[in-house]
C-alpha cells in the first residue's frame, strides 16, 4: 500500500505540474496577444522622439529674443538663457526618445514650461498695456511682428502644456499605464482608420494648440478632463484679446 500510495502521489503531482505549465503558457500567450492587439496609445511603447519638442522650444526662445526690449521682462536675455539651460539638461537626460521618468525630470520639464509661459505672459501684458495707452508705436509692421511673435510663442507654450500634462506626460504615456486620456484624438475614436502604432506625439498637440488659437474652439480634438477644458478656454481668450487689439491698432496706424 505504501508503494502504491507513493506512486499515485507522484503521478498526481506530475499531472498538476504539467497542468500548471499549460495554464501559465496560456496566460502568457493571452497577455502577449492582448498587448500586441491594443492600439499603441494604450500599451507600452519606445517613447516619442526628442527632436520635435526641442525644435519647438528653441523656436519659442528665438521668438522671445527677437522681441523689442520694451515688450520683454528685463534683463532681456535672462529668461531665454534659463530656458536654454533647462532644455540642455532635459536633452541630456533623454537625448533620443522621451521614455525615462523621474521626479527631477518632471519638475525640470514643468519648470521650463513655466518660464516660457511667464516670459510670454509678461510680454503680452506689456503689449496690451502699451496698446491701450496708445504707445504701441507708429510702425504697423513692427507692431504686427511683435504681436505675431507673442501669439506664436503662446501657441508653442500651450502645445507644450497639453503635451506635458496629457495622461501624465510623454514618459508616462510611453508606459501605457493610464487608459483615460485628457484629449480625445480622432485616431482614438476610429482606430481602424489609423496605423496600429499610432499614438499622440508633440506635433499632434501643436496642431491642437494652433487650431484652438485660430478657431477659438476645439476642432477635431476634444478635451475630456476639466483642466484641459479650462486651459483651452484660457488660450482662446488670450488669443482673441491679443489678435483684436493688435489688428485694431495696426489698422489705425495704416489710416
Amino acid at each position: 500500500m505504501g508503494d502504491e500510495h507513493r506512486y499515485l502521489t507522484e503521478t498526481l503531482r506530475g499531472q498538476l505540474m504539467r497542468l500548471e505549465r499549460v495554464l501559465s503558457a496560456d496566460v502568457h500567450l493571452a497577455e502577449d496577444f492582448e498587448d500586441t492587439h491594443l492600439p499603441a496609445w494604450l500599451r507600452r511603447t519606445e517613447g516619442e522622439q526628442r527632436v520635435p519638442v526641442s525644435v519647438a522650444v528653441l523656436a519659442a526662445i528665438v521668438l522671445q529674443i527677437m522681441l523689442p526690449g520694451r515688450f520683454a521682462l528685463r534683463p532681456h536675455l535672462l529668461l531665454p538663457a534659463l530656458e536654454g539651460a533647462l532644455l540642455v539638461g532635459l536633452a541630456m537626460a533623454n537625448p533620443v526618445r522621451i521614455n525615462r521618468e523621474s521626479t527631477v525630470l518632471r519638475a525640470t520639464s514643468l519648470s521650463l514650461l513655466a518660464v516660457i509661459s511667464l516670459g510670454n505672459a509678461v510680454s503680452a501684458v506689456l503689449l496690451v498695456r502699451n496698446l491701450v495707452d496708445g504707445n504701441g508705436g507708429n510702425s504697423a509692421g513692427a507692431l504686427l511682428g511683435t504681436g505675431v511673435a507673442i501669439w506664436g510663442t503662446n501657441v508653442i507654450a500651450f502645445a507644450l502644456w497639453y503635451w506635458e500634462l496629457d495622461r501624465g506626460g510623454p514618459a508616462a504615456r510611453a508606459k501605457g499605464g493610464n487608459p483615460y486620456p485628457d484629449f480625445l484624438f480622432t485616431q482614438m475614436t476610429a482606430p481602424e482608420l489609423s496605423p496600429p502604432n499610432w499614438e499622440p506625439a508633440f506635433l499632434d498637440y501643436l496642431y491642437l494648440s494652433f487650431t484652438n488659437a485660430t478657431a477659438f474652439s476645439p476642432t477635431d480634438v476634444m478635451p475630456l478632463s476639466r483642466w484641459a477644458k479650462m486651459m483651452m478656454l484660457f488660450q482662446s481668450a488670450v488669443s482673441i484679446v491679443a489678435v483684436a487689439l493688435v489688428i485694431s491698432r495696426a489698422v489705425n496706424i495704416f489710416k
